[in-house]
Order: structure tokens, then C-alpha cells, then sequence
């Protein structure tokens, strides 16, 4: 009897592992005719890796070792660094008491006074004061913008600049009700840069002009009502006149080299930035938070101090190299392959917590950049997404019905249709691993 029962076990285990074994391979043909037919339809190039993290295997793969254009995807690399750099909390300021004086360094903290995160620490303690306060940017030592950027991007709120001491996001609104011509801004610093402008000029109601903060307004390219996010450009002195405004004080520009003995100021919690970061895919932040992590690793805040320690120390053990110039993506210099994504993903898996790593991930049907996409009863896409003309990228983790957690990236360049036909077709091909395996 016992032999009997012994040997049914035994026969259901191989034949489960034979069904298994079928239902995967089926599953792995399906997928090569679906990529075949997917790059056959848009005369473009895909690369996909998926690889099931309880059996530590690669599922199915596709040109998962030739590099592509990351676009946001870049926001990965940028949230493992910050990760392993910066604590759960985020430096606001640097600072020194000097007599009557209070000297303050930034250290690139996009936090204050940035309507889209938490409120900062950093306000309440410039505001309650009682010292003269005196800013030096002096430890900033990097370019506004990073390197490949689209110079005509600089009046989009998607590119705003650098800089040690973000105030207001680095951007200011304007705005116009319907049928009339004047304009509301929620700073009145800016008011003195505006110009008004022939209405037959133009293309866009509100402009501002390359290399300054002169705004070109022209009052008859729009009878509609607007807001527009304006990126102010960026100088010590306009950061000081902004802060006193704000503080209705007096914050004096120095040039103090940067003191080691200085205190640090804390601002918020770096999930706070991190869920907005990866969430909104927020490029203010991610270009912020490398200038954090070279001011945590270095007295000086420039971007490829971090890029380089983090290439050198900690992704070292990537199947390839990264080619890596800023933190958001906004460049096409970036390039990474998708094998070496989905180790990423795997290293922030283990280093972060599950509970506490999904709620700061795009979460298909509910939020983020996939709100509107892999819709289900029970989300199963948890990730980033990454988008720039012709190039679109998603990756992340992949819930199957039978209860697998998976890792994929699923990456695509030089297409020459919407992107929204190509995330139809990723749509349908992840929600048949997700059904299959």
C-alpha cells in the first residue's frame, strides 16, 4: 500500500514537471514568433530578457546583450545608487555658525519648497533664524545641463537645470484665464523678466529665451486659458533674491570654500523622493539626486563623481558595461543592454525590501506612468517605463497567475510609429507570460 502511494507521488511529480516543462516551452516559441513578428511589423529593434527569480533562470531572451537607448529606464541605475550612497534620509543643507552669521552650502537636495514632494526641513530652519544668513555655491562644480541633452528641450519643465540649491523645482507657473490677456504667476521675482511681444511673432503664447530669463509673452497666440511650467535659468544670485523673497529676509551670495566640519541639515525622507522619482518619472529629481550622492561620496557636487563610483563600486558585477552620463535619461548617450537591467532589478530586490520597494514603482492600471495600461482585477506589473521620440522601454517585475515573481525589460528603439502601437503589443506579450508561466 505504502509502495502504491509512494509511486502516484512520484508519477504526478514527473508528469507536473513534464506538463511544466511543455507549458514552458510552448510559452518560449509563442515568444519568439511574437518578437519576430513585432520587429517584422515596425522595421525596428527589440531587446527582452525574462528570468524567474525563485529559480534564478532566464525564461526566454532576445537580444538581451545588444545595448539600447534607455531613456528612463536610466532612473534605475539612479535609485540603486541612491540606495547604497545616501540613508533614509535626505541632506538638505550643509551649514556652519559663525558668530551672527550662518553660512550654508547646498548639496543638491531637490526638496525645498518643491510642490511635489513633502515639505522640507530646510524652510523651517532658514525661516526661524536669527543669524544673518550667507549662501555659497562654491561646491558646484558641473554643467546646468547634462551631457546630450536637446538644447531646444531648455523651455520644456521636463529639463529644467542643475544646480546645488534647487528652490520651487527650478521652475515658476504661469498662467491666463479664457478670454483674457493678463497673466498670473505664483512668484512675483519673475514679473520683472517679462516682455511683452508682437502678437503676429511667435508660436506659443509664453516663451523664454534661450540662455536667460527673459520671457517673451504673446498675448494672440492663445484667447484660451493656460498654465505653463517656465525652468527658470540658474545663478547664485537668483536663487539668493529668490530665497529672500520666500524668507523675507536677507540671504547674502559668498564664496566660501566648502568646510569638512560643517553640520548637516536633514530635509525629508528619501522614499519621498525616490516613489516621485520612479512614479512620475520625475527628471528634476534624478539629475538632484546624483549631485546628492557625489556630496555624500566628495565635498564637490558634479554628476559623473557618482556615475563613476557606481560603475566602478557597485555594478561592477553586470553582465555588460553601462554607458552612463546623467541620472534621468534624458540623453541619448545612455546606453544599457537588457540583461544587465534585469540584474539591477534583481540587485534592488535583494537589497530593498519587497513592501517597501513596489509602492515606489509604476504600477500597472493604478499608478505612475502605467496607470492607464496592463490594467487587471490584481496588478501585475510593478516598474519604470522609459520614453523618448522612437524609443520606448519597460521593465520591472512581472506577477504571473501562479503566483511567480518574474523580472523582465522589454526594450525597443528606432520604431517609426506612436509609441502607443508599440505598448499594445508589449501589452499583450507580457500579459501572456503572465497567464502561461
Amino acid at each position: 500500500m505504502k509502495r502504491t502511494y509512494l509511486f502516484r507521488i512520484s508519477l504526478f511529480m514527473i508528469l507536473a514537471s513534464v506538463f511544466t516543462g511543455c507549458a514552458t516551452v510552448k510559452l518560449k516559441n509563442q515568444l519568439g514568433r511574437d518578437f519576430s513578428g513585432l520587429e517584422a511589423k515596425y522595421q525596428h529593434h527589440s531587446g527582452f530578457m525574462i528570468y524567474d527569480l525563485a529559480t534564478e533562470e532566464t525564461i526566454y531572451e532576445h537580444q538581451s546583450d545588444r545595448y539600447f537607448t534607455p531613456a528612463s529606464n536610466t532612473k534605475i541605475f539612479t535609485l540603486y545608487t541612491s540606495f547604497e550612497v545616501l540613508g533614509d534620509s535626505i541632506p538638505g543643507l550643509k551649514y556652519l555658525e559663525r558668530g551672527d552669521s550662518l553660512i550654508f552650502w547646498g548639496t543638491g537636495d531637490p526638496s525645498l519648497l518643491y510642490e511635489e514632494v513633502v515639505k522640507s526641513n530646510v524652510y523651517d530652519f532658514l525661516l526661524n533664524q536669527s543669524r544673518d544668513l550667507y549662501f555659497s555655491p562654491v561646491n558646484f562644480d558641473d554643467q546646468h545641463y547634462g551631457p546630450g541633452w536637446a538644447w531646444d528641450d531648455y523651455s520644456y519643465y521636463y529639463q529644467v537645470e542643475k544646480s546645488p540649491l534647487p528652490v520651487f523645482g527650478n521652475y515658476f507657473l504661469v498662467s491666463k484665464q479664457e478670454g483674457k490677456h493678463t497673466l498670473t504667476l505664483n512668484n512675483p521675482v519673475f514679473k520683472k523678466y517679462f516682455w511683452l511681444k508682437d502678437s503676429l511673432e511667435g508660436h506659443v503664447p509664453v516663451l523664454r529665451q534661450y540662455g536667460s530669463n527673459a520671457i517673451d509673452y504673446f498675448p494672440a497666440q492663445t484667447e484660451e486659458s493656460f498654465t505653463r511650467l517656465v525652468p527658470f535659468k540658474y545663478s547664485p544670485l537668483l536663487i539668493t533674491s529668490l530665497l529672500s523673497d520666500t524668507l523675507k529676509g536677507k540671504v547674502r551670495l559668498v564664496d566660501i570654500p566648502f568646510d569638512d566640519t560643517a553640520k548637516t541639515l536633514y530635509s525629508v525622507a528619501a522614499d519621498s523622493l525616490y516613489r516621485v522619482l520612479m512614479q512620475r518619472s520625475d527628471n528634476f529629481i534624478a539629475e538632484q539626486l546624483l549631485l546628492l550622492c557625489a556630496g555624500a561620496l566628495t565635498d564637490t557636487l558634479r554628476s559623473d563623481i557618482a556615475i563613476n563610483y557606481a560603475i566602478d563600486s557597485l555594478l561592477a558585477d553586470l553582465p555588460d558595461v553601462p554607458i552612463w552620463v546623467d541620472g534621468s535619461g534624458l540623453s541619448r548617450y545612455n546606453l544599457f543592454t537588457p540583461r544587465s537591467i534585469v540584474k539591477l532589478w534583481e540587485k534592488l530586490y535583494h537589497k530593498v525590501p519587497r513592501e517597501r520597494l513596489f509602492p515606489l514603482l509604476a504600477i500597472g492600471g493604478e499608478t505612475g506612468t502605467i496607470r492607464n495600461l496592463y490594467n487587471d482585477e490584481q496588478p501585475y506589473i510593478y516598474g519604470k517605463t522609459g520614453t523618448l521620440r522612437n524609443n520606448h522601454c519597460l521593465s520591472g517585475f512581472l506577477l504571473t497567475k501562479s503566483g511567480k515573481t518574474l523580472i523582465f525589460s522589454f526594450m525597443n528603439s528606432n520604431y517609426p510609429v506612436s509609441s502607443s502601437e508599440v505598448k499594445q503589443d508589449m501589452e499583450q506579450i507580457l500579459k501572456n507570460i503572465r497567464d502561461n508561466y
